[in-house]
């Protein structure tokens, strides 16, 4: 039971936005800037973004080798490299709009593991590099097999190494908090605890059941709604073509003589690790499970848990001591092009979703891109 103070007021908005990650932030702010009168709402079911936009493992990139070799063979070169410019530009706009400082954005390369198995991809190194020197205008990938035993890898498992360095990390928890800060200041609502049922698309308004705790249900109206729940959109638009993705993370203790710096990744990316100061931060291993980590659980699998730790005792750090002192799991979500998706779901819905592991590359820019498909109708004052 609400007031009519309430539901004129508290409940009824120009525009809602439902997740408060870097997708529903960024059109937050996108919107909020264009259109300063706008009535703007953010709602998120937890205290902050729920799916993977502060669960990540902070990598400001765009692909390595072995992945953009295997995008290539998957979705074509066209394809490949439309990816890429996405994710590039999308880096440019987190990065003016949140700034380096708030970010903790430090460049200190990228690198990538090739093991024996994988060597044949240096065959495509000149090809690659050639493809993408007009949108970067240096050479991208370059060998740094002395780095090998710089960082105190196991030479005797890693064959090869490249180096980028136009790759970077950030720490995520600021960045969204940043993004909060900034949505704020120009007006925008953001109502956490607010876990949505249920979303109905009308020709006059859209509505969001939501659910507050256990038994404090609240109905919420917007002449314009914007889902960007990312992987956890088929739980209340199920025909959206979205698939979750867990990805896991672990966080080692402190490392004295720690020399890893940068963002590192092997096998197609799907296993990447960087430093976290003196800690070593290690995440990936879908791959050893597809179906089980297709899923919506913020759980940890111990079998990907254990190879994750295995890896950093014989190949990351053969000669350290440390110990696991952070573990989580992050849900991303997966389209079939490895594109971002942003279109109508209705006359007054709209998706955006499918970062595709890469939400800190791609988030701003699907951001503004809803944005700009909001404004392209007339948005109910």
């Amino acid at each position: 039971m609400f007031s009519i103070w309430e539901q004129q007021a508290l409940l009824r908005f120009d525009v809602i936005i439902v997740g408060a990650g870097i997708i529903g932030l960024s059109a937050a702010i996108e919107l909020a800037e264009r259109e300063p009168k706008c009535s703007i709402a953010v709602l998120e079911r937890g205290p902050f973004s729920s799916g993977a936009s502060t669960r990540n493992a902070g990598f400001a990139c765009f692909g390595s080798l072995t992945e953009i070799a295997a995008d290539i063979d998957r979705i074509g070169v066209e394809g490949a490299l439309q990816v890429i410019d996405a994710r590039r530009a999308g880096l440019e706009l987190l990065r003016k709009r949140v700034g380096d400082r708030n970010l903790e954005f430090e460049m200190f390369g990228g690198y990538e593991l090739l093991f024996p198995e994988q060597i044949s991809a240096l065959d495509h190194l000149a090809e690659i590099n050639a493809l993408l020197k007009p949108m970067f205008a240096t050479q991208v990938f370059r060998p740094a097999d002395a780095a090998i035993a710089k960082f105190g890898f196991n030479q005797k498992a890693v064959a090869a190494m490249l180096f980028n360095p136009l790759e970077g990390q950030i720490h995520s928890g600021k960045m969204v908090a940043q993004l909060m800060k900034l949505a704020a200041e120009r007006g925008v609502r953001i109502i956490t605890g607010a876990e949505v049922t249920a979303v109905a698309d009308g020709a006059e308004i859209a509505t969001v059941d939501c659910r507050f705790g256990v038994n404090q249900p609240a109905t919420f109206a917007a002449g314009q709604l914007i889902l960007c729940t990312n992987a956890f959109t088929s739980t209340l638009l199920p025909d959206v073509p979205i698939t979750p993705g867990r990805g896991q993370v672990l966080v080692t203790s402190p490392i004295s003589g720690l020399a890893i710096r940068g963002a590192f990744h092997f096998d197609e990316g799907f296993y990447y690790f960087r430093n976290v100061g003196d800690r070593v931060l290690f995440g990936g291993g879908r791959n050893l499970a597809f179906a089980e980590e297709t899923s919506h659980e913020l759980t940890l699998n111990n079998a990907i848990q254990e190879r994750l730790e295995e890896l950093l005792r014989t190949v990351i750090l053969p000669e350290k001591h440390f110990q696991i002192e952070h573990r989580w799991a992050g849900i991303m979500g997966f389209s079939s092009t490895k594109l971002p998706i942003v279109q109508r779901a209705g006359n007054r819905v709209a998706v955006g979703f499918g970062c595709n592991g890469m939400g800190v590359a791609l988030g701003s820019s699907i951001g503004r891109q809803l944005a700009n498909l909001v404004l392209g109708s007339p948005v109910q004052k």
